[in-house]
């Protein structure tokens, strides 16, 4: 249910889709009762197969975390880390701090998800996920990843010598903005601060992206100016790709937030990632 499907289960499980629908097939049997409802384009669960998954959920977490908390007793610790993230997290902090902690504790597997949307971690499987802010529900544990964040304003050279440059922000009401829109449907605005002025625009422009990294390529086609994290854009703005704009007019910003649940038993992999993670040395090239 957590994949949406045999095959995708099949995949993450490792082993074929046939075997993953025998093995429902065979519970359903034993239960009399079918807890999918199947077509050739998808797998939905009955109001019985929702019913026991819920009442599963809990038990099959724990068995999961009884079975991994057995690594204190090996010389190494091993297990999975699942992570739910943003794109510009995981790219610019989750994935490189993933990469030294599987040089420090090899027997570690990490999985790291790309996802903009707000969901329910622990519904989904995931033991942590990353925001931006520390505004999280009471019964989650929050963990600053790195230091404070801060927008860039960038275009193309060839938009700039088309379009000119934009001297304030209340300017960019009259170029083609790269406009984004969350999962959710809402539009994102825009907000400057200079020696304690704050200006929030709504972008205009005929570009609407849901996507960072698809919002920097439009910026680098020449499609309009972008509205990006800094971390994001620092390799082009070096390149020569883009140009930065309205440099001081920059609002500090919350940091990325790792969080994860306070009530439930962490596994020995995910605590010794977040020992990891408490004792990193942050430094403003990570992001």
């Amino acid at each position: 249910m957590r994949h949406g499907g045999f095959r995708a289960a099949a995949l993450a499980r490792g082993v074929s889709s046939s075997a993953i629908s025998q093995s429902i097939g065979v519970l359903e049997e034993a239960l009399g009762i079918r807890l999918l409802n199947r077509t050739t384009r998808s797998v939905a669960p009955t109001e019985a197969g929702e019913q026991l998954l819920e009442r599963l959920r809990p038990a099959l977490h724990e068995i999961r975390t009884a079975i991994d908390d057995l690594n204190q007793l090996r010389e190494h610790p091993s297990g999975t880390v699942r992570i739910n993230a943003p794109g510009p997290a995981a790219d610019h902090v989750l994935c490189p701090l993933a990469f030294k902690f599987m040089k420090i504790c090899p027997e570690v597997h990490v999985e790291i998800v790309s996802d903009a949307a707000i969901i329910d971690i622990v519904e989904r499987g995931f033991d942590a996920g990353v925001r931006f802010g520390n505004q999280l529900a009471q019964d989650m544990v929050a963990m600053p990843l790195g230091p404070a964040l801060r927008y860039a304003i960038v275009a193309s050279p060839d938009y700039l010598r088309e379009r000119g440059r934009p001297g304030s922000p209340r300017d960019l009401l009259q170029h083609d903005c790269i406009r984004r829109r969350f999962p959710g449907g809402t539009m994102v605005t825009w907000k400057f601060e200079r020696d304690g002025e704050d200006v929030e625009i709504a972008p205009r422009g005929r570009l609407t992206l849901s996507s960072a990294h698809q919002e920097l390529q439009a910026a680098i086609a020449g499609s309009g100016i972008a509205h990006l994290f800094e971390d994001y854009v620092r390799e082009e703005i070096e390149r020569g790709r883009v140009v930065e704009l309205l440099g001081d007019w920059k609002q500090k910003l919350p940091s990325w937030y790792l969080y994860y649940p306070s009530r439930r038993h962490t596994s020995a992999a995910m605590r010794t990632f977040l020992e990891y993670i408490r004792n990193y040395k942050w430094c403003s090239n990570d992001g």
